[in-house]
C-alpha cells in the first residue's frame, strides 16, 4: 500500500499510477442548486445560501411535479435549474455556500464533502485525473434519466481520465439509492466501469420519523440561531411535497421491521354532543391516507396565484416503481461492495402528533404543529436498521458514531476508508503496537 500524509492541503503533486480514481455522490440537499435565466442576466445560487435564502428559494426552486414527464419542474417559467460542473464536479458537493461569510464563520453545516476531499488530495488523489465529483438535481426522482445520464458520463470520464482504471464510488445518504437505481438500470455499465463501491449512512429502507414528518410539516437544515438566516421550516415543506425523491425515502411497506414505524395522532372526535379523545396510529402503507387527508388543503401562493400542493399520488406510485426497481438490485460479480452506517444517537422513528390535552380535531391540523418522536439507534436522521438493510452482498459493514452529514467529516469513517482504497499509511517500526489498536479500533461489525 502507498503511504499518504492524508490531511495535507488540497493542491496535490501529479498523481501515481497506482490509484484507481474516485467518483464522490451526494445525497439529498448535498448539492449547490443555481438558478440561471433563459435569457440575459445573473446566475443565483438558491441552494445553499444564507443571504436572502427564504426569498431567493422561494422564487426560483419551488416546484411541480409532471407526471406526464415525471420530472419536477420550477414554477419560474423565465429560470432554468443547474448543478454546477465547475472542479470536475467536486464544487458543487464541497462547501455547499462557499460565500465569504460562511467560509469567516467555517459553518460547519455546509462544509459537505469538503473534508473527505481534503483527504484524498492529501493521499495523493487528483482532481480531473483520479478525483471527481457528481452533484445533482435532488428534487428529481433517482431514477429519472437525466440523473442517470449524468452518472454515467462521470463514470465514463473518471474511467478515461486515469487511464482506463475503474472507479470507486463513494456515496453520502441518498446518493447510495441512486447508484442502486443505475446498478438496477444499467448493471453492464456498472460492472464495466466500478471497482468498489463505499456506501455512507443509505436509507435503504426509508428514513421513517425524518421522511414522514418532511411531508407533513417540513425539514429544517440547520437549527439553531442559523436557521433564522436559512429556507424556512414550512418553504421547504412546500418544495419536498413536490419532490419524488422524498417519496422514494419513505418507510418501505415490504421491509420487515423489528417494529413497525407508525404515525400517531391524538384525535377529538364530537358526536351527538360527546367528545372522545384516541390515539389513531398509522403503519408505512396506512400513512397514505392519512398525508392525503392532512396535505387536502396544502397550497402556495406564487406569483399572484394560487397553488395547490395536496399528497401527490401520482409522485407516490412512480415511487413505489423506484422501490420495486431498487428491491431487485444485484452487485455485479467482482465489485465490492462496503457500507458505513451512523449509530449512537437518538434517531426519529415513529412519528406523534397531538397530545391527551391537546388533541387534533382536523387532520389538516398537523401541518402546522410540531412532531413528538419516540426514537431508536441511529445517526440522528437514518435508523440504523434501515442503513445495515442493503440487500446487498457486502465485502464489509461496520458502524461508526456520528451523525448523518458529520460522518463526512469523521476520523474512524476516514480509517476504514482509507483501508478499503488501499491507501493506509505505511507503518514504521516504531508505531506497531499502535497499528495493532487501530485493528481492534476497526474491527468490522458481524451481521
Amino acid at each position: 500500500m502507498r503511504s499518504c500524509p492524508c490531511f495535507g492541503d488540497r493542491i496535490s503533486d501529479e498523481p501515481v499510477s497506482d490509484l484507481d480514481p474516485v467518483l464522490l455522490v451526494s445525497g439529498m440537499g448535498g448539492s449547490i442548486i443555481n438558478s440561471k435565466p433563459k435569457g440575459f442576466g445573473f446566475t443565483t445560487r438558491v441552494w445553499v445560501r444564507f443571504i436572502l435564502a427564504d426569498l431567493e428559494f422561494r422564487k426560483k426552486i419551488l416546484s411541480l411535479y409532471n407526471p406526464k414527464t415525471g420530472y419536477t419542474e420550477i414554477l419560474d417559467k423565465n429560470s432554468v435549474i443547474e448543478v454546477p460542473d465547475d472542479d470536475h464536479g467536486l464544487y458543487a458537493i464541497d462547501i455547499l455556500d462557499p460565500s465569504v461569510f460562511t467560509k469567516l464563520i467555517h459553518l460547519s453545516e455546509v462544509y459537505h464533502f469538503h473534508d473527505m476531499i481534503d483527504m484524498l488530495v492529501g493521499c495523493g488523489y487528483k482532481k480531473g485525473t483520479t478525483l471527481f465529483g457528481y452533484g445533482y438535481d435532488f428534487r428529481q426522482s433517482n431514477r429519472i434519466d437525466n440523473l442517470m445520464e449524468g452518472l454515467k458520463v462521470k463514470l465514463e470520464t473518471a474511467y478515461k481520465k486515469s487511464g482506463g482504471r475503474k472507479v470507486n464510488l463513494i456515496s453520502h445518504s441518498m446518493g447510495g439509492i441512486l447508484i442502486l437505481c443505475f446498478m438496477s438500470l444499467h448493471n453492464d455499465l456498472f460492472s464495466k466501469y466500478v471497482k468498489k463501491w463505499i456506501c455512507m449512512a443509505c436509507p435503504f429502507q426509508g428514513a421513517p420519523g425524518c421522511v414522514n414528518d418532511a411531508l407533513l410539516t417540513g425539514l429544517q437544515f440547520v437549527d439553531g440561531f442559523e436557521s433564522n438566516f436559512f429556507v424556512s421550516r414550512w418553504s421547504m415543506h412546500q418544495l419536498l411535497v413536490e419532490c419524488p425523491s422524498l417519496y422514494e425515502m419513505l418507510p418501505n411497506p415490504e421491509y420487515k421491521w423489528k417494529k413497525q414505524p407508525g404515525i400517531h395522532v391524538w384525535r377529538k372526535h364530537a358526536k351527538n354532543g360527546e367528545t372522545n379523545i384516541n390515539l389513531e396510529s398509522y403503519g408505512p402503507a396506512q400513512s397514505y391516507s392519512l398525508f392525503e387527508e392532512a396535505l387536502r388543503n396544502n397550497e402556495i401562493n406564487y406569483d399572484g396565484k394560487t397553488i395547490a400542493l395536496p399528497f401527490n399520488i401520482d409522485i407516490l406510485e412512480w415511487a413505489a416503481g423506484t422501490r420495486q426497481l431498487i428491491s431487485n438490485s444485484k452487485l455485479p460479480n467482482g465489485v465490492h461492495f462496503y457500507n458505513i452506517y451512523g449509530t449512537s444517537l437518538d434517531t426519529p422513528f415513529d412519528v406523534c402528533y397531538g397530545s391527551e390535552e391537546s388533541p387534533i380535531e382536523d387532520l389538516s391540523e398537523i401541518c402546522h404543529t410540531m412532531p413528538a418522536y419516540s426514537y431508536v439507534d441511529g445517526d440522528g436522521t437514518v435508523p440504523a436498521e434501515s442503513c445495515k438493510a442493503d440487500g446487498l452482498d457486502a465485502t464489509e459493514r461496520v458502524e461508526v458514531a456520528a451523525a448523518h452529514r458529520e460522518i463526512l467529516r469523521d476520523r474512524k469513517a476516514f480509517q476504514y476508508i482509507k483501508k478499503w482504497l488501499g491507501i493506509e499509511p505505511v507503518v514504521s517500526k516504531q508505531s506497531k503496537t499502535s497499528k495493532v489498536a487501530d485493528s481492534d479500533l476497526m474491527k468490522p461489525l458481524v451481521l
